[in-house]
């Protein structure tokens, strides 16, 4: 796989699939018809998919949340603009002038309006607007458009799937559709090694506004340890080198509180066994991932996290390395491999 077209393509068709946070169901046929290839697949209460393969070893929950950022209608005005509002870490600096779908009785184009520089006031020229001064356009009256559009309807960003140079990719849902193709091309790892592993997997929904999904699944999985997949920061300019990684490098192992120490260590020693490039990624409280919620559910679940360096996240243009989502597939599955021969 050194030129990385399986997972090209399993990444397109996830980044393609709509999912924003609580209406997930477009993202979660396309993983559930890909995680069925391994073992048999649930849908749990909140919409998260799951998957369970008994085997040796310690039971091994693997995550990577489905869901993404997007918008939230709130109202359609009298002028017929829609109103809304972010669901999700939406960025809205980014936000005037996007292309946006409208998921209303059937997809609509629509457009966030813009004030032109000729006519914005000297003092607003440099600040993005608050979400309330903001408006999406899909050219229709009030009336033509409440028979299209309610309260509640998702709003997802307008944005390609684009091969870069040297293995990058840019799309909007990378984040953290990155995730869950790590997992699933771990799982085919595994599968292509003949390991007998102890696993259950989760596709989580609503992590990006405040982790409910997985805080369920994880309950509901009672597994040993667990190890979450997400993105963390990529290196860009005007960032300060402390605060993220290299595209290309391999993957960020985690370090923090919540986060298991020894699990942290066995997956630095075992990259570095293998060869598998890796990069420390040291938080001194939370995550701001599903490990917080996973490590506190039930008993308690020993977690691990390993993120895929990610650039211009929580945007309709995210960029991230093939390789990098390989690399953190291949020390996923040589840590369960290890872990199947031990005992629970």
């Amino acid at each position: 796989m050194n030129d990385f077209a399986e997972i090209s393509a399993m990444l397109e068709a996830l980044c393609n699939a709509k999912g924003v946070s609580g209406a997930e169901n477009e993202a979660a046929i396309i993983a559930s018809e890909m995680l069925s290839k391994y073992m048999p697949v649930s849908t749990d209460a909140l919409g998260s998919v799951t998957g369970r393969k008994e085997g040796k070893g310690p039971h091994i929950l693997l995550d990577a949340h489905l869901d993404q950022i997007g918008l939230i209608i709130t109202a359609v005005d009298g002028d017929g603009f829609l109103k809304f509002t972010k669901c999700g870490g939406a960025d809205r600096r980014v936000l005037a002038a996007a292309e946006v779908t409208v998921h209303g009785k059937e997809k609509l184009f629509g457009v966030v309006t813009s004030t032109p520089p000729h006519l914005s006031k000297p003092e607003d020229a440099s600040k993005a607007l608050p979400f309330d001064a903001m408006a999406i356009d899909i050219g229709l009256s009030k009336e033509a458009a409440e028979k299209l559009v309610s309260a509640g309807d998702r709003v997802t960003f307008n944005g390609g799937y684009h091969q870069l140079l040297d293995n990058r990719i840019s799309s909007p849902s990378v984040d953290d559709r990155a995730g869950v193709a790590a997992v699933l091309r771990s799982l085919e790892i595994l599968e292509e090694k003949g390991v007998d592993c102890n696993l259950s997997v989760m596709f989580s929904v609503q992590e990006e506004t405040g982790g409910s999904g997985a805080k369920a699944a994880a309950f509901a999985a009672e597994a040993d340890e667990a190890i979450a997949v997400d993105v963390s920061f990529a290196s860009a300019p005007s960032v300060s080198a402390e605060k993220y990684a290299s595209l290309g490098k391999g993957t960020m192992i985690g370090f923090a509180p919540s986060l298991d120490y020894a699990m942290s260590k066995k997956l630095e020693t075992i990259a570095k066994r293998e060869n598998i490039p890796y990069q420390p990624e040291v938080m001194g409280g939370k995550t701001g991932t599903n490990c917080d919620d996973i490590q506190v559910a039930g008993k308690g679940v020993k977690t691990a996290l390993l993120s895929v360096p990610l650039r211009n996240m929580h945007t309709a243009c995210e960029v991230c390395d093939l390789e990098d989502i390989e690399n953190t597939a291949r020390l996923m599955a040589e840590y369960i491999a290890e872990r199947s021969k031990e005992n629970a």
